[in-house]
């Protein structure tokens, strides 16, 4: 295989030394020839890396990349960057992206998870220093399992597992952990990464920190994560999940704001777990998200007393150990519960396991892959909302844009800022709180106008269209955007440090062009703020 590899390196060197002129598609050509084994180029892989979890955009690559090790990778890249045509190079992780970020037309797309044609290592767990080692392309369910054997877990996690670690880390990674542990980029000790110069690169906060910051949130423009140390914390055996409806927005959001503020609070007296969900829809009360509301105890909008036709679920858990604090879950819970305002007697509380929970989504997954709903469209929107607007934000869109339809759940929650690192790629609003909003629906062929793509792409539109009127300074979290002005504008005061890193790690634009930031046309000269 090395001297494979060797080959196919020689056969570029000699092109760039006699200056022969091939089109990137002639250059892989040269690359089958040598017999390479991990560039693939058969219909059915070429396909299999077309498109996304989004499925509104289709891109074939030139190829495809099953890589070993990271050293696989840096050889591509740096023959990408030393190649006088050039051509692009794009990891995938799970493919969860929703716009084609994984995508490139011209180029190879990085198969980055584990499979029968690449043999990574397995996860490598150091329970005595409270860590573990993961391959970028290995997904959170599979981190889960092998620390789980040790009696340890990752503090962060985002509500669906079966998303690749490089992925994750590539944007933020969060859930209702956030608020307490920051998103999962805030609980990394140290990377590997392969830079768009194809540099292998170890890196932390101490140790090559300009890499280590930017790749964290960064979209994959800065760099390919193929090894990323993760802390751990002692995982707990079971969980109390317990939902709350609220009909008063002020009410809901003013009730999670101060369950946010207990995050320095010994364990004891706050929650481990804060998300929220809007229900603007009857149907969806009781859909997968919420389905220990039924068949038992089913619940009915009107039944509530609701003002309108909007209600606000808070999901929250506490964590604990069988044994030696079960005793006292229940009176903390209480404790805690006795200073929200929901609307009484709608309390619903169910036990399960640690791993239950954290892998709910999955099992909906199932449900849904069994009613051929889940190879569908989905038009996401996921924004972050300064607090100080979450209730314009509520007037104009959940009581206004969205009117009583929707095809998928609402996610709403709080996150406290000084959780995050100011010194990564992600922006978010500059206020002390802010919120997610997250639209996470699905598109669908039924003959209702209002659930296909055309309809909730327009309404997309309409509410960012709303939050630009109004002035409410939103960032979109997973991010797609189409000209660099509005890149620009996403970023703010640190495009200046987002476009130095480009040119310091990525200089020729080879990485996840998919993103669609950086136009290979653009002149650099004219990228200044």
């Amino acid at each position: 295989m090395a001297a494979k590899l060797l080959l196919l390196f020689a056969i570029c060197r000699l092109i760039v030394i006699v200056g022969l002129t091939l089109n990137p598609n002639e250059l892989f050509h040269v690359g089958i020839k040598s017999q390479y084994p991990q560039l693939i180029v058969n219909p059915h892989d070429i396909e299999s890396v077309s498109t996304d979890f989004g499925k509104m955009t289709f891109t074939k690559p030139l190829a495809v990349l099953n890589p070993e090790t990271t050293n696989d990778i840096s050889k591509l890249v740096k023959l990408a960057y030393e190649s006088p045509h050039g051509f692009a190079v794009s990891a995938r992780g799970h493919g969860h992206s929703i716009n084609g970020q994984s995508q490139t037309a011209n180029g190879v797309v990085i198969k980055m998870t584990r499979s029968s044609t690449n043999h990574h290592s397995m996860p490598k767990v150091f329970d005595k220093l409270m860590y573990v080692d993961v391959w970028g392309g290995e997904l959170w369910i599979d981190v889960l399992k092998s620390t789980l054997k040790y009696g340890l877990a990752p503090k962060s996690w985002t509500d669906y597992l079966y998303l690749s670690v490089g992925g994750t880390l590539s944007n933020a990674g969060i859930s209702g952990q956030a608020f307490n542990h920051g998103p999962q980029i805030s609980n990394v000790h140290e990377l590997d990464v392969v830079t768009g110069k194809g540099d292998i690169v170890t890196c932390s906060k101490d140790t090559n920190p300009d890499v280590f910051h930017a790749v964290l949130g960064g979209l994959g423009q800065f760099g390919i994560i193929t090894r990323a140390r993760i802390a751990l914390e002692h995982s707990p055996q079971r969980v109390r999940w317990i939902r709350v409806l609220y009909s008063n927005f002020s009410a809901f959001t003013q009730d999670q704001e101060y369950l946010i503020s207990l995050h320095n609070q010994p364990r004891s007296k706050k929650f481990d777990y804060i998300e929220g969900f809007v229900i603007v829809d009857e149907g969806l009360i009781n859909n997968w998200r919420s389905s220990f509301f039924s068949p038992k105890n089913p619940v009915k909008i009107s039944s509530l007393g609701a003002g309108g036709n909007v209600l606000y679920c808070l999901e929250i858990t506490k964590n604990y150990y069988e044994g030696s604090n079960s005793d006292t879950i229940d009176q903390e819970v209480e404790a805690l519960l006795k200073n929200l305002n929901y609307i009484p007697a709608t309390e619903f509380t169910t036990d399960l396991p640690y791993m239950d929970f954290l892998d709910r989504v999955h099992k909906a997954e199932l449900k849904l892959r069994s009613k051929g709903l889940w190879e569908v469209p989905h038009p996401w929107l996921n924004l972050f909302v300064p607090k100080s607007r979450i209730s314009d934000f509520d007037k104009g869109v959940f009581k206004g844009i969205l009117g009583n339809k929707t095809s998928g759940p609402i996610l709403i929650y709080p996150m406290n800022k000084n959780k995050w690192d100011e010194k990564s790629s992600v922006v978010t609003p500059d206020e002390d709180v802010f919120y997610l909003v997250a639209l996470l629906r699905s598109a669908l062929d039924n003959g209702e106008e209002t659930l296909t793509l055309k309809h909730l792409s327009n309404e997309n539109r309409k509410i960012l269209k709303f939050c630009k009127e109004a002035k409410i300074e939103v960032k979109q979290y997973l991010p797609h955007y189409t000209t660099q002005k509005e890149w620009m504008d996403h970023y703010g005061d640190k495009w200046p440090k987002i476009y130095q890193r480009k040119m310091e790690f990525d200089p020729k634009l080879i990485l996840a062009t998919g993103q669609r930031i950086f136009d290979p046309n653009f002149a650099p000269n004219a990228m200044s703020w």
